[in-house]
């Protein structure tokens, strides 16, 4: 099995990747900067919720990172 990624080091690899970030998707891809694990909290939002709201907004991000990265963030909240 491998290794879980923190959600910051997902957020950093988003980032370097999604050149024109959505706007809808900008306030979840900065919470993600500051998490480690899908149990976390920032603020009053859990980090499943915030990864879910993610997804829900990054339909336009595209390419083989996107698919990947995606993947592994579904993964990661079931």
């Amino acid at each position: 099995m491998s290794e879980v990624r923190s959600l910051r080091v997902i957020a950093a690899e988003v980032t370097a990747d999604w050149r024109n970030v959505y706007f809808g998707a900008v306030p979840y891809l900065n919470a993600m900067r500051r998490l480690d694990k899908i149990t976390d909290r920032f603020y009053e939002d859990d980090a499943k919720s915030i990864v879910l709201y993610f997804l829900s907004n990054a339909k336009t991000w595209r390419g083989d990172t996107a698919k990947r990265v995606k993947a592994e963030l579904r993964e990661m909240i079931k």
